[in-house]
């Protein structure tokens, strides 16, 4: 189902009732969230006369590059310039994700803030904290759904080229580069409507997929070599990282992009697993291919949530419980892993 209340905000955007617009995406942004905030903002700055796009925390290098990038204030690191600007907003833009605890500290800020809030986003189990919503959980990407607005309200010849290169990041990342089950004849329609607006596809996977360095090339390796685990009787592939094996490799931010999909290239495997000791939390992140649902897995036992195939989640728990607790708890699954 898709949810679209947006029409009074069309008219009011239409009308120029909004002098001051902030755009804001989750913590620790990945392609999808920095393309559909930027892809917005290139749109959006034609409309409003001042628009600024606020991260709550950074986001890997190989997404600086994008148009408008230059522009984006990090919360974590400008606390009080950024709580200013969003408390002077009229409107405040939450893409790519649709509850506030997403975006750490700064959601507070933007829950009692004065202006209007609105949210574009594709996953489950909206917080309702908007005014206005375009919201779609079948939507292949947040990049798609920034498209539809602009297109459906304001005509495809809106989207600029710097508009279309971000939007078409979001949306490539965000299906795995067409490969996803959340890729259909739609997605392919508007990646086609992106690139007759000017996305240059070549160039933007260039700018994605062609930049490992070599630390992280090392870790890919080192995680292939040492690190992963299969379990063929449960047709899951772990890797799980200590805060020791991080700082070997000098991990940066956006480092272990893509680590978790490693497993689901093996032969017989639908369910990859990666386990990160950040410190201050043990991350998760779940792949799985069909109709297992890792979104209820990672919601029952870790806090998580996201998409049917794609989720995360979290523990507060040591790295060693944490992954004796994956291995117990899967076992539960075996039946519904194995009929896949």
């Amino acid at each position: 189902m898709r949810l679209d209340t947006l029409a009074p905000l069309i008219e009011n955007l239409q009308s120029g009732k909004y002098r001051k617009a902030v755009i804001t995406t989750h913590h620790k942004p990945d392609g999808d969230a920095m393309g559909s905030s930027l892809g917005l903002y290139a749109f959006l700055k034609h409309h409003v006369h001042e628009v600024q796009v606020i991260a709550p925390t950074d986001y890997a290098d190989f997404l600086h590059w994008l148009p408008g990038n230059e522009t984006v204030l990090i919360y974590e690191e400008k606390e009080a310039e950024c709580r200013a600007i969003t408390e002077e907003a009229d409107l405040i833009f939450c893409l790519d994700f649709n509850r506030l605890s997403r975006i750490n500290e700064y959601g507070e800020i933007v829950r009692n803030a004065r202006g209007e809030k609105v949210m574009i986003d594709h996953h489950l189990e909206p917080e309702h904290f908007q005014q206005y919503a375009l919201w779609d959980p079948k939507s292949s990407s947040t990049a798609e759904l920034v498209f539809h607005l602009i297109k459906h309200y304001f005509g495809l010849e809106n989207i600029s080229k710097d508009c279309a290169t971000c939007l078409y990041t979001g949306l490539m990342t965000d299906t795995g580069n067409f490969q996803y089950s959340n890729t259909n004849s739609l997605t392919h329609l508007i990646a086609a409507d992106l690139l007759e607006q000017g996305a240059d596809h070549v160039g933007i996977h260039e700018r994605i997929y062609d930049v490992f360095t070599p630390n992280r090339t090392k870790l890919f390796g080192y995680c292939m070599l040492h690190k992963l685990e299969v379990l063929p009787e449960l047709r899951t592939a772990l890797i799980y990282l200590t805060k020791e094996e991080l700082e070997q490799f000098d991990v940066k931010t956006g480092d272990t992009e893509g680590l978790v999909n490693l497993g689901l290239g093996l032969k017989g495997i639908v369910l990859s697993v990666l386990i990160i000791d950040r410190t201050k939390m043990v991350k998760m992140s779940f792949r799985s291919k069909g109709d297992f649902a890792v979104n209820e897995y990672a919601s029952r036992y870790f806090n998580g949530g996201g998409h049917r195939n794609a989720s995360g989640g979290a523990s507060d728990e040591p790295l060693e419980r944490v992954v004796q607790k994956f291995r117990d708890t899967i076992k539960d699954y075996k039946e519904a892993l194995l009929a896949i």
